[in-house]
């Protein structure tokens, strides 16, 4: 999601990088402690304190400062946007955390692999069995070649969790306006339409960030096959943005503003702010992701509510959860292994299930929450079902940017959906030239 630094930026990153490992003193194993006494152990996440990861992430704190005994960790909760806007120049720098949580894709893990900023943990993955703990499908997010194109090639980062979008619905609102819960795509819209004449907006949106271009992604897929995602996602053929696929996301994004369905002032609303006018009652649903599970759960105390999978498609917006990166300038790699070892562990993987994550080394019949057990059930169905299709802004660096403000201008009116969709397409086949694809 980053814009692409020039080559020779690029040369005197590496340049710098190499001169740094020549110093020592970055945490390796066979290296030496850049001073004595006590050691730290700097940490960044952006995850909150009551959602499930952030529940599990505090777990694996204490226990592995219980079991590292001398060694702090300095934690800082960082804003996703922090990370994503700041993390190329971050972890070019002395101020690298030794480990940080961080986006999934090829714009984004892929592209800093490929500037040579993140280190290379396949053989930290075979040593402590992370390569068996996770399925085939998990690892694609875990591994990228030499391009920074993910799926093969080496181990850059651990992904610790899942995810997938789904909609969240409450259940109050609609017992009041008779509205049942929607098992076809007709039946979706047809509720919409019902809140919609009632002078209800049905949906939460934030289109300021990523909510709303994963409204987009998933009317997108609701026309597509797998080969389509293959050929969009991982570069295995031609997509064409003015086909049926795009062409009805973007048509009937700028539709559903019309009927009512979006919120146009939605444009300018922000994820946080989305989610809290759902848990504050304000919206019949939301179109978001499992990683609000946990927080709907504890936060959400004035109405019921469920959850069901986007009626009709057969793949969704989902891959592996965001993952674990070891910068490459980290100072205490060893101990950055160890705390990610920690976040593997049953333990820790149970406590995330039963605070609404969806683990991916838990113990199955350790999950005794329904509402999570419900959850986990249902990324099961679309893992085992290969429905899983990743998200819009992965295929090309700073393509999030792009996606923001093509979906802002089909809520706001500002575009027609063709200029939108030539918006898209075009730095999208500007790294395809880049990568020599």
């Amino acid at each position: 999601m980053f814009t692409m630094r020039t080559g020779a930026a690029v040369l005197a990153a590496t340049v710098m990088l190499a001169a740094l490992a020549a110093c020592g003193g970055d945490g390796q194993e066979g290296a030496e402690p850049a001073a004595s006494g006590p050691r730290t152990l700097k940490l960044w996440h952006y995850e909150s304190a009551d959602g499930a990861m952030g529940k599990a992430w505090a777990e694996a704190i204490k226990q592995f400062e219980a079991t590292h005994p001398g060694v702090k960790v300095q934690f800082e909760e960082k804003a996703f946007e922090q990370i994503r806007q700041s993390a190329g120049m971050i972890l070019n720098s002395d101020e690298a955390p030794d480990v940080m949580e961080y986006n999934k894709g090829n714009a984004t893990a892929g592209l800093l692999s490929k500037q040579g900023l993140l280190t290379d943990l396949s053989a930290e993955a075979a040593k402590r069995g992370w390569d068996k703990l996770l399925s085939p499908s998990l690892q694609t997010t875990a591994k990228y070649d030499d391009r920074g194109v993910m799926g093969s090639g080496k181990w850059f980062g651990i992904p610790n969790y899942a995810e997938y979008v789904m909609v969240y619905y409450n259940k109050d609102l609609f017992e009041k306006h008779k509205v049942e819960v929607p098992t076809t795509f007709e039946q979706f819209t047809a509720a919409m339409d019902t809140f919609a004449k009632a002078g209800v907006t049905p949906l939460a949106v934030g289109g300021a960030e990523y909510p709303a271009q994963q409204i987009f992604y998933q009317l997108a897929l609701s026309k597509a096959q797998r080969p389509w995602v293959d050929g969009f996602q991982l570069y295995k053929g031609k997509v064409d943005f003015h086909g049926p696929e795009f062409t009805y996301a973007a048509e009937t994004t700028a539709d559903w503003v019309k009927k009512g369905y979006i919120a146009k002032d939605s444009a300018g609303i922000k994820a946080e702010d989305m989610g809290l006018s759902f848990i504050g009652g304000k919206y019949p649903m939301v179109v978001t992701g499992s990683w609000w599970y946990g927080r709907f759960a504890t936060d959400i105390k004035d109405f019921e509510w469920g959850s069901f999978l986007w009626p009709g498609n057969t793949l969704h917006a989902g891959s592996s959860g965001n993952i674990w990166v070891v910068p490459e300038n980290a100072k205490n790699k060893d101990l950055a292994y160890d705390f990610i070892d920690i976040t593997m562990k049953k333990e820790i993987q149970n406590l995330l299930g039963n605070s609404g994550g969806i683990p991916v080394a838990a113990d199955p019949a350790a999950i005794t929450d329904p509402k999570s057990k419900e959850l986990i059930e249902n990324f099961t169905k679309l893992s085992t079902a290969d429905g899983l299709a990743f998200y819009p802004d992965w295929p090309a660096p700073g393509y999030y940017d792009v996606l923001v403000a093509g979906v802002q201008n089909l809520i706001n009116g500002a575009k027609k959906p063709a200029e939108v969709l030539d918006e898209l397409a075009a730095p999208y086949e500007e790294n395809l030239a880049d990568i020599g694809d």
